[in-house]
């Protein structure tokens, strides 16, 4: 078998491992319920505010996709892609890599990401957004990590439903290794 291909099957196995091993953190259906709940407050926060929705890719992908369908008033999307990850394990420098199309000056802007861990990324994204003229800026995400290591002291997001331990998350958005950001709930795996 060519090296290449004995990677690739040396990789698929290890990531089936991953999954196959990981912890259960939160179900698909308590993720179900916390997006019930986020998007109920953000109706009656920004309903009638015409407000414009930034993804954060490419961990709030899946995050942003279900929540938007939950949201009955109109809205428009956009996305930025700031990262400190770049497909490891420990965040480092925050690299921007995509800019938003749509101006925020005078607009009600809502960031919707997967997780607020130390939150350097998110702090960095607020800062880009008040300098753009925001008339009001929201965050939305989907879990929050329990640990004293925030990046600004007492950051919280606007609208979250869940809580996790402070172990390495993957699934519904969040990577392990850059792989199951599809799996269907939160997980960690084994010894992480």
């Amino acid at each position: 078998m060519p090296k290449l291909e004995a990677d690739f099957h040396e990789s698929l196995a290890t990531m089936r491992d991953v999954m196959e091993n990981a912890d259960c953190l939160i179900s698909h259906e308590e993720v179900e319920r916390a997006l019930d709940r986020m998007a109920e407050q953000i109706t009656v926060d920004l309903g009638d505010k015409l407000p414009v929705f930034y993804c954060v890719m490419n961990g709030g992908l899946i995050t942003t996709g279900h929540l938007l369908t939950r949201l009955g008033f109109p809205l428009e999307v956009d996305y930025l892609h700031a990262t400190r990850y770049r497909g490891g394990l420990r965040g480092g420098e925050l690299f921007w890599r995509v800019s938003p199309e749509i101006p925020m000056a005078d607009r009600h802007v809502v960031i919707v990401d997967d997780i607020l861990d130390e939150g350097a990324t998110l702090a960095a994204i607020l800062a880009y957004c008040r300098e753009a003229g925001a008339a009001s800026i929201s965050t939305a995400v989907l879990v929050d990590k329990r640990h004293d290591r925030k990046a600004v002291p007492g950051l919280k997001a606007d609208y979250c439903s869940l809580e996790v331990v402070d172990r390495y998350v993957f699934g519904f958005g969040m990577d392990y290794k850059g792989y199951w950001r599809n799996a269907p709930g939160i997980f960690a795996p084994k010894g992480l």
